[in-house]
């Protein structure tokens, strides 16, 4: 990671909550946001009991209790449109500031293209397999685990970061939106928050091991690479529970753990869920 991106890290991580006092037509809306308004951001949100909330026009589930939360992808655009209509039905609007953040962008040429594309034969189990991990994303339970906060799966050396990218002979290959920790074949991973399995796989093509859990509210993690999964679809874990072990499986140059955070279909860093690494 660049110095300017442990910069920005660091700086985001100090911001505990950002208050917004939004004038409607007739009163006033309250809406208190907790968390990086940046790129690979999760953000929880509280407004009143019994309002509705929109980003950029889509409806957001809020609690009964008026808890939401947000995410914003590698690439989301400097303004989002964060609406709220109160219980009176008073509709407020801001735009949201994402702070943009700089990747780790490699260019590499001379790479055989074979290396680079899948064969044509693994296209259609590509597909298959891609889209149990869309359906496993897709949930949107109400559960309420993500509020627990997360914590690390496992400590180690940092080998790969959210955002980074490699271009092949001028061809740019799709972003890197997993936190890589380097660790042993068979290190224990551990469940960074509560939560349910929703997917686990044992060998897919790209990511070998797979598991998905749900948090809730949209908010899931996936490990990929795994050597050995110890849990199973529908099962409820705790966190800190020993959910799998780290491998070297699928599309992978060595054992590590890559662990990912999504907000539905929305990619989001998982360095920016958990304290510093040396805490």
């Amino acid at each position: 990671m660049s110095s300017h991106g442990v910069h920005s890290l660091r700086r985001w991580r100090g911001l505990a909550m950002v208050l917004l006092l939004w004038a409607g037509a007739a009163a006033a809306s309250t809406v208190t946001l907790t968390g990086p308004l940046m790129q690979g951001g999760l953000v929880q949100g509280r407004v009143a009991p019994g309002s509705e909330v929109f980003l950029e026009g889509k409806p957001i589930r809020v609690s009964p209790g008026g808890v939401f939360v947000l995410g914003f992808d590698r690439d989301a655009p400097p303004g989002m449109r964060l609406e709220v209509v109160d219980p009176q039905g008073q509709r407020s609007r801001q735009t949201l500031a994402i702070a943009p953040r700089e990747y780790d962008i490699q260019y590499i040429t001379g790479v055989p293209q074979r290396t680079v594309e899948p064969p044509a034969s693994a296209l259609e189990r590509i597909r298959a397999e891609q889209r149990l991990v869309e359906q496993a994303r897709a949930v949107d339970s109400d559960r309420q685990d993500f509020l627990a906060g997360f914590q690390w799966p496992l400590k180690g050396r940092i080998s790969g970061v959210y955002g980074s990218q490699r271009v092949y002979n001028g061809k740019p290959g799709r972003p890197h939106y997993g936190l890589d920790v380097a660790a042993p074949t068979g290190t224990p991973v551990r469940a960074p928050a509560p939560g349910r399995v929703t997917l686990a796989h044992g060998d897919m093509f790209f990511s070998g091991g797979t598991l998905i859990m749900d948090h809730g509210y949209g908010v899931s993690s996936t490990f990929i690479h795994l050597s050995k999964l110890l849990v199973k679809e529908g099962d409820e874990v705790e966190a800190g529970d020993i959910v799998a072990e780290v491998g070297a499986t699928g599309r992978a140059t060595g054992p590590h753990l890559d662990w990912r955070i999504n907000w539905f279909g929305v990619r989001l860093d998982p360095q920016l869920v958990v304290p510093p690494l040396d805490e």
